[in-house]
């Protein structure tokens, strides 16, 4: 188990995400466009999921990048996102291999359906109440599941975004093991340097 010490950072006003669609695979990390960062990322990727083809739930899935990895990595992916225009461009992207459902990421619309994975990059920070969230989310996995949550603190003067040390104290009690995997060094998955706090969470419940 990890632990460090925790501080709290502000959390940003959500942004108009279906506004932002048209944009939004504009930035290297979401459109993954440039080979050498695609394949960055569904390298991490294929660390972090199972070895086997596993049912993943990626919330926030914005446009569905991490969704297709994932899929093309032979797993079975529902992906969620409250934007519909966000949701549209994921279903365009995925072309039918994924399940892609408009809804909250906090209370997806899945049912009673439970995941081996629940994938989530970049979201929990911005949630009011993340270690509820969390205790939710938990719900929604398997026995033996696991989170993989991509998270960082963005910004210098007010910064947002939740440190790994908060998340992996919010996870303590809900996981057997949580692993934090640094990013910040890893150009290639941002398509640039980035000096801000930037990290991966696998945790198996």
């Amino acid at each position: 188990m990890t632990s460090e010490d925790t501080n709290t950072v502000a959390t940003a006003q959500e942004p108009d995400w279906d506004a932002q669609a048209a944009a939004f695979d504009d930035e290297p990390d979401h459109g993954l466009r440039d080979p050498e960062v695609r394949a960055a990322w569904s390298d991490r990727l294929g660390a972090w999921l199972p070895e086997h083809p596993a049912d993943v739930l990626d919330l926030g899935c914005g446009t569905g990048s991490l969704s297709l990895l994932a899929v093309e990595q032979g797993h079975r992916v529902t992906a969620v996102d409250r934007s519909p225009v966000m949701a549209e461009r994921a279903r365009t992207k995925l072309a039918g291999r994924a399940a892609v459902l408009c809804g909250d990421a906090v209370n997806p619309p899945v049912g009673e359906r439970r995941f081996d994975v629940v994938l989530v990059r970049h979201v929990l920070w911005t949630l009011p109440d993340p270690a509820g969230v969390l205790r939710r989310w938990r719900e929604l996995l398997r026995p033996g599941g696991r989170f993989v949550l991509v998270e960082g603190v963005w910004g210098t003067l007010s910064p947002v975004g939740i440190p790994a040390g908060e998340l992996t104290a919010f996870l303590a009690p809900l996981a057997r093991e949580v692993r934090v995997e640094r990013l910040s060094g890893h150009t290639l998955l941002w398509g640039k340097e980035v000096d801000d706090e930037r990290y991966a969470v696998v945790a198996t419940v």
